[in-house]
């Protein structure tokens, strides 16, 4: 039986090479799998998904205003055999119907959906292609990486360009290293104290 997967992390965690990684594991079985990235994820291209490491695939975008549903038909379409597994990056980009659209293949075609993306924002707020997926799939994992203290890290700290964490701002900014750094909580606060004290 399907299953709808999220599988969360912070930045730095190694989300896009675990989804690439997956792929490579269902294609070296035969297995067809269908890679894509919403296209808000403008970071490495508009079609390419890179991991830190330096794995790279292409996959196909999908805009805010398209189903994942049509689209999927449409590329289940093409090629010699039917797509066996859904593979999303950067899953919280996606809206909340397409989500549901995500969560309706796995019931109505029996295929299985990974998705992999950041559970929240630079603030820890909920992204709603996340808030979606916590509320529908079938299984939660969290990828895990750590802060420079040791700690589990949990938050994508934002910072500006002399190294200071950003706490104003837009949910969405992509950006990679120079932008965003891993940490744990008290270690995010810790800053943010130090900061305001200056």
């Amino acid at each position: 039986m399907a299953k709808l997967y999220f599988k969360y992390g912070v930045m730095g965690s190694s989300k896009s090479a675990q989804a690439l990684i997956t792929k490579f594991n269902y294609e070296e079985l035969g297995m067809r799998a269908w890679l894509i990235k919403p296209a808000a994820d403008q970071r490495d291209g508009a079609d390419k998904i890179r991991s830190r490491v330096g794995l790279e695939q292409v996959a196909e975008v999908i805009t805010p205003e398209e189903s994942v549903t049509a689209r999927y038909e449409a590329a289940n379409g093409r090629g010699e055999k039917p797509i066996d597994v859904l593979i999303a990056d950067e899953a919280q980009f996606f809206s909340e119907t397409q989500i549901d659209e995500l969560r309706d293949l796995v019931d109505d075609r029996n295929l299985p959906v990974l998705c992999f993306g950041l559970r929240t924002d630079f603030l820890t707020h909920l992204f709603p292609g996340s808030k979606r997926l916590l509320e529908l799939a079938d299984s939660l994992s969290e990828i895990k990486t750590v802060c420079a203290c040791g700690s589990k890290a949990v938050v994508t700290a934002r910072l500006d360009p002399g190294g200071r964490v950003i706490t104003q701002g837009e949910q969405v900014f992509l950006g990679g290293n120079d932008s965003y750094i891993a940490m744990c909580h008290k270690c995010w606060k810790r800053k943010i104290r130090e900061q305001e004290a200056l």
